[in-house]
């Protein structure tokens, strides 16, 4: 299920509207190879849509657009800054709602009031993340909530090694030391993790039974991940609270947080 980066492009967009190609650096939808994280990715997107209704939200760093979509279905409005200019220009033409805009900004500096600021999969890519914490507060009106997310590094990486070799990431997180970072910032915060639920669970199971060794013997790989793959749906992802689960084995965090 993962995805070397290269040159593969999204497909079936409309006109118009210009496909960009996976880099690695951000997830896309509409490209099959890569629907696994995309999915992944999107789960968390539609719990926090459910958080925000009727709120004003941000998307900081929301890349190809997809997730500021989403949230604008239940949001009063909602923002989605980006500094690339290819994507920006990218989910310009393509998400369009009358509650949805789309700034070329980075998110440091982009400045406007709202009830929500949404930071996914992200801070693992800063140098200074609690300057960038702390301009989101700034940013929040009473009552404000900021959601940020970033992988497990103790799932994300191989086994023993301190990081993945992701080569967009500049520090990757251990749960304890991304809840002491926002709790730097943030009065209150609530710490979620993801997990693989429904067919991906039974096929962590598999793995766990040896199916790599299977497959591969067989020659079933490509016939059994062609289709495995794009067949992945958010509901095989389950975004669990502290107390209901080990964060520790979690594949990503996220941190609900308030001033």
């Amino acid at each position: 299920m993962t995805t070397t980066p290269s040159e593969y492009l999204q497909r079936d967009q409309p006109e118009g509207v210009p496909p960009l190609a996976l880099t690695g650096e951000r997830t896309l939808p509409d490209v099959p190879e890569e629907n696994y994280w995309y999915r992944r990715h999107l789960v968390v997107y539609e719990w926090i849509a459910e958080q925000v209704r009727g709120l004003r939200v941000i998307d900081m760093a929301c890349g190809e657009g997809y997730g500021t979509d989403v949230l604008a279905r239940l949001a009063a409005g909602a923002v989605g800054v980006d500094a690339n200019p290819e994507a920006h220009e990218h989910a310009r033409l393509r998400y369009r709602r009358r509650n949805l805009r789309f700034e070329r900004d980075l998110v440091d500096t982009f400045t406007e009031e709202a009830d929500a600021v949404v930071f996914l999969q992200t801070i693992e890519h800063l140098q200074d993340p609690g300057a960038v914490l702390a301009h989101f507060r700034s940013l929040l009106g009473t009552g404000g909530c900021v959601y940020v997310s970033t992988p497990n590094v103790l799932t994300l990486a191989p086994k023993g090694a301190p990081r993945s070799g992701n080569p967009w990431h500049v520090h990757e997180y251990r749960r304890a030391e991304f809840e002491r970072l926002c709790r730097e910032h943030f009065g209150t915060v609530a710490l979620y993790g993801l997990f693989h639920a429904r067919k991906l669970r039974a096929h962590e199971l598999a793995l766990r039974l040896g199916w790599d060794r299977v497959h591969a013997r067989l020659g079933l790989t490509a016939r059994f991940y062609d289709r495995f793959t794009p067949a992945i749906a958010a509901s095989d992802f389950a975004l669990r609270a502290a107390g209901e689960a080990n964060l520790e084995r979690a594949l990503d965090f996220l941190a609900v947080c308030r001033p």
